[in-house]
């Protein structure tokens, strides 16, 4: 079977609409688009169309329902061996099925017979061709799906490779060898469970559970046992130590030691005060030693101090008085300078004062003739202002609303239309005069024109001169008419008479005078816009304010230019004047700065020179006190010398202390340990000796050597019991791996047809087969087993892929051939084996069909192939 075309109506996203792919051919198909393009869509509905029945609404079918409901439609165009056929199914409402033959355009089954017919060509459920090699968006076949799903590929791929390679399973004894593994399994069965586990309640079970006990009982006797042996030993131990710790001469030389150590260390802490005492007079003597040299060191620099003070009192004073004389010279220049610009100040003020007052006089005159001007404008803005409201005025009176010029143009062309139809329904009278002719025919007392058709409405009189009066009457006027032109003249006199006109034409005319107007009215706004730019009350507030201005009471007649060339001369004098005074300022602030500083020079020196004669005390006695103190430093220093030396004397015969102490600590230690230990030895042996007469009370060795063979023969039983598991399990692998071995002649069709194409993408790589999924289980290469489960998304989607290939194939070889469909299947595959993967897409497409359907538009570019598009279709087109 091939597919040439899918159809769909009415299915998920497009509701009320039809789509369609047409022009499949043999070999590969691509159909590339964007997502939501309706790939998956289709796909979905091809599924549905052979194995979903038309007559119920399964999840399936419910799914390709759009939101706003209706009747799925699906149909396909195939080509089989028998010819080429169209296949169509609707659900829902208006449910059918049916089968046309293409050639003969016969409808050939529908209903029941039309799901035969599909049926047969797919053999079976969705376990069939379509369930191998029909390949959803996101499902390879090696992940994990349901149960069901699974046992029905499973058996589909069985049937494939059963009917290729034929019935195998008498090589293994058929039934017998099913008996023999049944019986196998009963025996092993009662002894353990298939993983291996003695099975609960069994006998060998029960056996190990007694063998168990009987072990733990016996090491429970042999560590009593082993406990006796260890107490006897313990307790002649614990008697020889006692008796080394308890002998006389021992005792005795411990306690010697201990008391010699006492005497040593108090002749150590006896001489050991004495050294303290001397170490302290030492250094006593030491500081004041010290004191005594500081004191004189301290004399001597003082005393040289005070003579280079006198020296620098002495330049500070000078120094004080150079800068006093410096600040009162820049005192004086500084006055100068400000009396200077005190006076260039006042004479600037006057010539100010001066220029202002003519400022004043010519803003007032300047004023007066701004309020004259003012005044005539507002006179005219208020003219103008008159046309404006006026204006306004008149033009809200000629305007006519917009809407409603458009609603009578509107029923003027409708009453047009209304009157044309009406004519052509009416009655006409029509007349042509002869040559020369006298009298005219008349309506109303105007003649008809000449040739003209005159339509009549209902009955009408007409007057023929020289002959009388012709009455019309027109019997189709009310059968004809519909009543819209009675009511189309009714809303057309309504609405003139609310805009108070008579005609469209007086419309026309208001609307151009109204235009004029406001033409004449933007006129006079402009107008007023340039007389008052900020309105006509903005121009009588600055009228006010123009009024309310004072006059100047002195009306100077100076010169105004003479005053401001004396203002500005009067102005650069005082800037002058102030410049002057503002360099005098530095030179009189530095010499203030300066005689502060001298001043704090002088005091600094005076006040230290004051400390140091203080010290010093009186000048004629200071020979005196430097010898004084000379001599009581010698003095100080042969004391220290003295005290050092008995000191050192001392800490040369010192004992070590430490190691004084350590000796006693360590005599003591050795008799309260030798003491201690043998209170805690007779303890032990006073412990020992219950223990031991306890357990030979109990005969313990004995019914520790019954235990002990006991346990033995539990030993033997188990071991049988082991030996006996053993043996069945073995011989069911052997049964199981004779049954696998012929089952392997299965796998050698596929593996005939998949070896060239994993030739494609891998280097020596092989594929071995699990019997009970006939999936692949292990992918070996570089000499390594590795499970499907770990490999990579992209492999796994790889050998997917190509496996379907492989029972395409078969399909084919058993005469069932079926189209190979991808619904992006390839979505984790790299660049290089993509291409690898699009090599063997086209190596099987040489006897099969095979369509792609993908997303990856430039990717899928380079597969090539035939390419499909999806076109609009409409059931109607057949």
């Amino acid at each position: 079977m091939k597919l040439r075309a899918v159809r769909l109506h009415n299915v998920r996203r497009f509701a009320g609409r039809g789509v369609a792919i047409e022009g499949m051919g043999d070999g590969v198909n691509v159909l590339s688009a964007a997502n939501e393009h309706g790939k998956s869509t289709s796909f979905d509905a091809l599924h549905a169309l052979f194995f979903q029945p038309h007559s119920g609404t399964p999840k399936a079918v419910q799914s390709l329902r759009p939101y706003s409901g209706g009747s799925p439609l699906v149909e396909a165009d195939i080509e089989t061996d028998a010819g080429r056929f169209r296949l169509t199914k609707q659900f829902y409402a208006g449910k059918r099925a049916g089968v046309v033959d293409l050639a003969s355009g016969r409808i050939v089954a529908q209903a029941d017979e039309a799901e035969r017919f599909i049926a047969e060509l797919v053999h079976g459920s969705s376990g069939g061709p379509a369930g191998l090699l029909w390949v959803r968006q996101g499902i390879t076949g090696i992940e994990n799906r349901s149960p069901s799903e699974k046992e029905e590929e499973r058996k589909a791929r069985e049937g494939v490779l059963a009917s290729v390679q034929g019935e195998v399973e008498a090589l293994t004894g058929g039934r017998r060898m099913a008996q023999i593994l049944d019986a196998c399994a009963a025996e092993l069965g009662e002894l353990a469970t298939a993983t291996g586990r003695p099975r609960a309640g069994g006998p060998y079970a029960e056996a190990l559970e007694e063998r168990d006990r009987l072990a733990s009982e016996e090491a429970r006797l042999e560590a009593e046992v082993r406990d006796l042996r260890t107490a006897l030993d313990a307790r002649r131990k614990a008697r020889e130590r006692l008796a080394e710790l308890e002998d006389p001469a021992e005792t005795a030389a411990r306690q010697q030691a201990r008391a010699q150590a006492e005497q040593a260390l108090a002749q150590a802490r006896a001489h050991g005060e004495k050294l303290h005492a001397a170490e302290a007079r030492e250094s006593l003597a030491r500081h004041n030693a010290e004191a005594a040299r500081a004191a004189l060191d301290k004399f001597r620099f003082t005393l040289q101090r005070a003579l280079d003070l006198k020296v620098l009192e002495a330049a500070a004073i000078a120094r004080r008085d150079e800068a006093l004389a410096a600040r009162t010279e820049a005192i004086t220049v500084s006055d100068n300078a400000l009396a200077a610009a005190e006076q260039a100040e006042m004479e600037e003020q006057q010539a100010r004062e001066l220029l202002a007052r003519l400022d004043r006089a010519l803003r007032a005159k300047e004023a007066a003739e701004r309020l004259k001007e003012l005044r005539e404008r507002l006179s005219k803005a208020d003219a103008v202002n008159k046309q404006v409201e006026d204006g306004q005025a008149a033009l809200r009176v000629a305007t006519v609303p917009a809407d409603a010029v458009r609603q009578l143009e509107g029923l003027e062309t409708e009453l047009a239309g209304l009157y044309a139809a009406e004519a052509s329904r009416a009655t006409t009278l029509r007349i042509d005069y002869d040559d020369g002719a006298g009298g005219r025919l008349t309506d109303g007392g105007a003649p008809l024109p000449d040739g003209a058709e005159r339509p009549i409405h209902g009955t009408e009189q007409f007057r023929i001169e020289g002959v009388g009066t012709l009455t019309i009457r027109s019997t189709r006027e009310g059968a004809a008419s519909d009543g819209k032109l009675a009511k189309a003249v009714e809303r057309h006199r309504t609405l003139l008479r609310q805009l108070g006109v008579e005609s469209l034409r007086e419309v026309r005319e208001r609307q151009a005078a109204a235009s004029a107007k406001a033409i004449e009215l933007e006129t006079a706004r402009r107008h007023l816009a340039l007389l008052a730019p900020q309105g006509v009350a903005e121009l009588r507030a600055e009228i006010a304010r123009l009024q309310d201005l004072p006059v100047p009471e002195d009306q100077t007649e100076a010169n105004p230019e003479a005053a401001r060339q004396a203002h500005a001369a009067a102005g650069e004098k005082l800037a002058a004047a102030r410049l002057a005074a503002r360099e005098a300022r530095p030179a009189r602030d530095k010499a203030e700065a300066a005689v502060i500083d001298a001043e704090k020079a002088l005091s600094s020196i005076a006040a230290e020179r004051a400390v140091a004669e203080a010290a010093l005390g009186a000048e004629e006695g200071r020979a005196d006190r430097a010898g004084e103190l000379q001599r009581v430093c010698e003095t100080a220093e042969a004391a220290f010398a003295e005290a050092k030396a008995a000191a050192e004397t001392l800490r040369a015969g010192a004992p070590d202390i430490d190691t004084v102490e350590a000796t006693l600590r360590r005599t003591a230690s050795a008799v309260d340990a030798t003491a201690k230990e043998a209170a805690s030895l007779r303890e032990q042996l006073a412990d020992l000796n219950g223990s031991i007469r306890t357990r030979t009370d109990g005969a313990v060795e004995e019914i520790w050597r019954e235990t002990a063979e006991r346990r033995a023969a539990a030993d033997t039983l188990v071991r049988r019991f082991e030996m006996e598991v053993a043996a069945l399990t073995r011989l069911r692998r052997a049964l199981e791996d004779a049954r696998t071995a012929a089952r392997d002649l299965y796998f050698e069709p596929v593996m005939n047809e998949l070896r060239p194409l994993m030739g494609l993408l891998f280097d020596d790589v092989s594929v071995s087969f699990n019997d009970a999924t006939l999936l692949p289980e292990l992918l070996r290469r570089n000499g390594q087993d590795e499970p499907v489960d770990v490999l990579s998304g992209g492999m796994r989607e790889q050998l997917a892929i190509l496996t379907r290939l492989a029972f395409a194939r078969l399909l084919a070889r058993d005469g069932r051939p079926a189209p190979v469909i991808l619904d992006d299947a390839l979505v984790y595959s790299d660049d290089d084996r993509i291409e690898k993967m699009f090599d063997a897409l086209h190596r099987q497409s040489r006897d099969q069909q095979i369509i792609v359907f993908s997303c990856r538009q430039r990717a899928f570019e380079r597969l090539g192939g035939n390419r499909l598009q999806m076109t609009e279709w409409r059931p109607d087109q057949g």
